[in-house]
């Protein structure tokens, strides 16, 4: 899926890396003649690839950015006690990844466009929750869950979380 450039860094390299509005990075190198990007090498030519969109295949495979973090979690939910804003399309504000946890019976979690597909959560099988994607959420008999909220920490202290 497509995201947007929102600032670079150089990594321990030195090689420019494209900061994505996702939170995840991606590199920009300058190589011709499979990377023609001399842009990259001064400040005016990235400043004006700000808003950019690349490619991000961390998105398209559901993976957290290595560097996030928990930050708040909802309270338990069950068939019965799902808000109706769960049920309907909606999304996480950019920046912010979301993972459901099933902790009994199973979950169907529904991805639109431009990740479209269809989960069947249960436990130990996480639904993660890419940014600004809509998603809904539809139980499948009994069940019990919760989602827990990820966003960037200065320190790289976490671990991926992959699979969905």
């Amino acid at each position: 899926m497509q995201r947007a450039i929102e600032g670079f860094h150089q990594d321990a390299g030195g090689d420019w890396v494209a900061e994505l509005r996702c939170g995840h990075g991606q590199h920009v190198h300058h190589r011709p003649p499979f990377w023609p990007r001399p842009w990259v090498l001064t400040p005016e030519g990235r400043a004006d690839k700000l808003g950019l969109e690349l490619p991000c295949v961390y998105c398209d495979r559901f993976e957290l950015p290595h560097n996030y973090a928990p930050y708040k979690r909802t309270r338990e939910f069950d068939q019965d006690s799902i808000p109706d804003a769960l049920r309907k399309d909606h999304s996480t504000k950019p920046g912010v990844w979301g993972v459901i946890h099933v902790l009994a019976g199973r979950l169907r979690y529904v991805i639109e466009a431009p990740l479209a597909s269809e989960r069947l959560l249960e436990p130990g099988v996480l639904g993660i929750v890419v940014p600004e994607v809509l998603h809904r959420v539809a139980p499948e008999g009994e069940v019990r869950f919760f989602v827990e909220f990820h966003h960037a920490k200065p320190a790289a202290t976490s671990q991926p979380i992959t699979g969905a």
